[in-house]
């Protein structure tokens, strides 16, 4: 079994309990992603299955589209909201000046970049102090939606954003740069020619409740998984690109 699974990740989850439990219902075979989803995020992550997980580098340089509502006139500590808030009041211009092309940026603190060989987010939690380097990503697209008014000037207001951006390119930055903001909600719904639009929940767990594509007995095996063949996707992918998608 080699291919692609399009899952629609569900908030809490982490990538890694998509990835576990993909892996448990179709009986230990290889599994990985391209491309990690924060927990509190949902959206398109791409699962790979065996052979396919030797495609990981090609599959996670796609780029990727992602719809976001963000609370404007305050900060959070992890840029969303699981974070400590503090509320500014300085609320960015309307329309707001959104920068693309090729941006220096710094991820968050809570990430999970490697700062000497551990995950940042590990040094953050424990209260030390952590110096993100700077990167240069690609913003193909960075468009404010919508943005709402409060009649009280006791509250802030909230705005919808659609970016597509390359790889490694972490919106919840995006999103705090504009001074000042964080990320209510984020949702990947496209990686490359793949869209959310298409993808299947997470198999069910040991003893959930099954459904048609799931062994009626509910033991968490996937009898008919909803794979993209490892050769399609590929070739996905390389037309997507060849076309210039989200460049």
């Amino acid at each position: 079994m080699d291919g692609v699974l399009l899952i629609d990740k569900p908030a809490g989850m982490s990538s890694h309990d998509v990835v576990d439990a993909v892996r448990r219902s179709l009986g230990g075979v290889r599994t990985g992603h391209a491309g990690t989803l924060d927990p509190f995020a949902t959206g398109l992550l791409l699962v790979l299955v065996g052979r396919a997980t030797k495609a990981q580098s090609k599959l996670m340089a796609l780029p990727k589209r992602y719809e976001t509502i963000a609370q404007l006139g305050a900060l959070s500590s992890t840029g969303d909201i699981e974070g400590e808030i503090t509320v500014t009041g300085r609320v960015p211009a309307d329309p707001p000046q959104l920068p693309v092309g090729e941006i220096r940026q710094r991820p968050p603190v809570y990430s999970a970049v490697k700062i000497k060989g551990e995950r940042a987010y590990k040094r953050a939690r424990r209260g030390e102090q952590v110096q993100m380097p700077e990167r240069i990503v690609s913003v193909y697209r960075f468009e404010q939606l919508w943005r709402d008014h409060p009649a009280s000037p006791d509250q802030l207001p909230r705005a919808g954003f659609l970016i597509e951006c390359g790889s490694g390119t972490y919106v919840r930055s995006l999103i705090a740069d504009l001074g000042d903001g964080y990320c209510l909600q984020l949702r990947r719904s496209a990686i490359g020619p793949f869209e959310v639009a298409d993808a299947a929940p997470p198999p069910p767990r040991r003893g959930a409740s099954s459904s048609l594509e799931h062994e009626e007995a509910g033991d968490g095996r996937w009898r008919e998984p909803p794979l993209i063949p490892l050769e399609r996707a590929l070739e996905l992918a390389e037309q997507h690109a060849a076309g210039g998608g989200g460049q």
